[in-house]
């Protein structure tokens, strides 16, 4: 019975250790194929900071300096946060840009950020972008009549004022000539609409007289040294301030007043600070431009953009109505740059060398 026993024992104990193995194959099955896939499936869906975040960055010119800038600044810090950038340039095209956003569409971006060549046609780029659950910000200039995810700018009724005000506490009294920017571009008219929240009061009282008011197709100086020539024509070089509304439109106008030797002589302001301006405000030609510096709001542009990739919200604190919704906006401040502090502010900031800034502009540069 002994020997009989063990026998049955060591049988048992083979039966036993065969079930075990099998109940832990299964259980390893049952593992993998269930709670073993699972975590690293959902983990790479609903984990927004796993997703690999592809932004549409529509540039409406890389002509002018200033946009070169925006464009080196915000795909550094894009990459920064771990999003790849594809950037298109329309070149003043209105149907090459709707054209350049429907591509970056059917690619399946996640957000765009478009700078629009004119406000009121790129809606529709919104309007596609909606369609395809696309968020958009609208960069430096508002997009009009859509649903724009966000608006990241600075405040350009109070570059407007500013650059007036700037103007009317050297000249308060005489002749002005208004050099507005492109009609089709939004903040051309934010910019009047600050000028002339200066200058009408003192147009009411007869203190100045606003001679002409001209708008530069496409910003181009060679739009603003027309526009000027004949202004000057008309007045008989009778013009004590120039209210240029940025400086691709007062080089134009400084070479106007250049060829009758009245550069310096007429004040004329700007908007940002580009290096043939600095130039001029250096030399006393150009009495001022407002500075915008491009790196915090390229930063602002590319966080929002991220953010808004990964569905999460942005609380902005203000907004700027499109004539169809408040637009959240973040809107950042400008800076009043003079011959006086040229040094402490964009050659402080690295925004312009010291070595170009004090460079002999070219004529027609």
């Amino acid at each position: 019975m002994k020997t009989g026993s063990l026998h049955l024992n060591q049988k048992s104990v083979r039966g036993l250790r065969t079930v075990f193995f099998l109940c832990v194959v299964g259980l390893l099955y049952v593992g993998c194929s269930t709670g073993g896939s699972s975590p690293s499936q959902n983990t790479s869906s609903t984990d927004p900071n796993k997703k690999n975040i592809r932004i549409g960055f529509l540039l409406e010119t890389l002509k002018e300096e200033r946009w070169l800038r925006d464009r080196d600044l915000f795909v550094e810090k894009a990459k920064q946060l771990g999003a790849t950038v594809e950037i298109q340039v329309a070149e003043g095209n209105d149907a090459v840009q709707l054209q350049q956003a429907e591509n970056l569409l059917t690619k399946g971006i996640d957000v765009l950020v478009v700078v629009p060549h004119d406000g009121q046609v790129a809606a529709s780029i919104v309007d596609k972008a909606t369609q395809a659950n696309v968020p958009v910000i609208a960069y430096d200039r508002l997009i009009l009549n859509s649903d724009v995810a966000l608006y990241v700018s600075f405040d350009n009724v109070r570059v407007g004022e500013m650059q007036a005000r700037y103007l009317l506490e050297r000249a308060p009294k005489g002749n002005y000539l208004l050099i507005c920017g492109s009609p089709t571009d939004n903040n051309a008219k934010l910019l009047y609409q600050g000028q002339m929240n200066v200058l009408k009061p003192a147009v009411d009282r007869g203190d100045i007289k606003i001679v002409a008011e001209q708008w530069a197709a496409n910003w181009q100086a060679s739009e603003a040294m027309k526009h000027t020539e004949n202004a000057l024509t008309q007045n008989n070089d009778n013009i004590v301030a120039v209210v240029a509304s940025a400086d691709s439109v007062s080089r134009g106008v400084i070479q106007a007043l250049d060829s009758r030797g009245l550069a310096g002589k007429v004040l004329v302001s700007g908007q940002d600070a580009d290096i043939v301006a600095s130039q001029y405000v250096a030399q006393g030609k150009q009495t001022m431009t407002v500075y915008k510096p491009i790196k915090p709001l390229a930063t602002a542009a590319a966080e929002a953009a991220v953010k808004l990739a990964r569905g999460e919200k942005i609380d902005t604190g203000r907004t700027v109505n499109n004539g169809k919704i408040d637009v959240p906006s973040i809107l950042l401040d400008p800076i009043i740059v003079d011959k006086n502090n040229l040094e402490d502010t964009i050659i402080k900031d690295g925004y312009q060398k010291r070595e170009d800034v004090f460079k002999t502009a070219a004529a027609g540069s």
